[in-house]
């Protein structure tokens, strides 16, 4: 790796300790302008334990192989009890960790409950304009609710696993109707024809425009390294049909407005912590206003 390489990765690996680190204040105050363009994003989501890791590190030493330049921002939950996290998707991606067209970043979801960090907007922000091709962002896990990646990246896929049908159903309103790309993983155990042929009837269901991207279903295997070429090329089509189709400044301010959220929730959270609550109990409504107003300062 060449010195600018890496004092590249050095500056955005502390880059992005400060950002993860820094309270909504501190955050506001070293906002950078945000670019007019971006990084391609790729969202990776799907339930713990279906290979999210695993297909990431196939993924991404396909992608470095045909020339890209990528960066992993990995999310690992955080314990409600000890507020820890083990930050293990490195050793999962051990295969292509030291490659110096690759860059991994474990952060913990710390408060957050929609499946990212309570900082992740910032944090991709941040990963702008550091010589890297696209983000891949993985997201602790999925659920009815946990479409908030949504907001954030460019293409999602969704990693479901042979005999997940009643997962199925659980997301059936919420990232199920989200996702762009649908990868059936371990492809290679029983139920994989199943569980694919149940994701092709539900996307059969909807009507497509010819504007529309119609999401594809694919069936990767870690035992099969060729089931990756699909997924790589149906990510490359989906990225094509963006640039014709996406209006980019509407894309922006909805990513604007997910991290402005983000900040008001947090500066909340910040707040509360600060404040027992039990010095509230009985205490007439004056007080209670007197709380949300401070929850409205910088």
């Amino acid at each position: 790796m060449s010195g600018g390489k890496l004092n590249n990765r050095r500056k955005m690996s502390q880059a992005l300790s400060r950002v993860a680190n820094a309270s909504v204040v501190e955050t506001l105050k070293n906002q950078k302008e945000l670019p007019k363009e971006t990084l391609y994003r790729i969202g990776i989501t799907g339930a713990p334990g279906s290979g999210k890791s695993t297909i990431i590190s196939n993924l991404v030493s396909k992608r470095v192989d045909n020339g890209s330049r990528a960066a992993v921002l990995a999310i690992d939950p955080s314990s409600p009890l000890t507020k820890g996290s083990i930050l293990g998707d490195r050793i999962r991606m051990d295969s292509v960790s030291n490659d110096p067209n690759v860059f991994i970043r474990s952060i913990p979801s710390r408060r957050s409950h929609d499946g990212l960090a309570d900082n992740t907007a910032d944090l991709l922000w941040e990963m702008e304009g550091y010589e890297f091709d696209e983000v891949i962002l993985e997201t602790v896990g999925v659920g009815q609710a946990e479409y908030s990646v949504r907001a954030l990246v460019d293409t999602v896929i969704l990693v479901l696993l042979p005999e997940s049908g009643d997962a199925v159903q659980a997301m059936k309103s919420g990232i199920l109707e989200m996702a762009d790309i649908y990868v059936i993983n371990k492809s290679d155990l029983p139920g994989a024809e199943l569980i694919a042929a149940e994701i092709n009837e539900i996307v059969s269901r909807n009507t497509y425009s010819s504007n529309e991207w119609k999401p594809c279903v694919l069936s990767t295997s870690n035992h099969s390294v060729e089931s990756f070429n699909a997924l790589d090329e149906a990510i490359d089509e989906h990225r094509e049909w963006i640039k014709k189709s996406i209006d980019k400044e509407h894309e922006r301010r909805s990513r604007v407005r997910y991290q402005v959220q983000s900040l008001i929730n947090r500066r909340a959270e910040e707040l509360l912590e600060l404040m027992s609550l039990k010095e509230f109990d009985g205490r007439p409504k004056e007080v209670y206003e007197k709380l949300i107003k401070k929850l409205l300062i910088k």
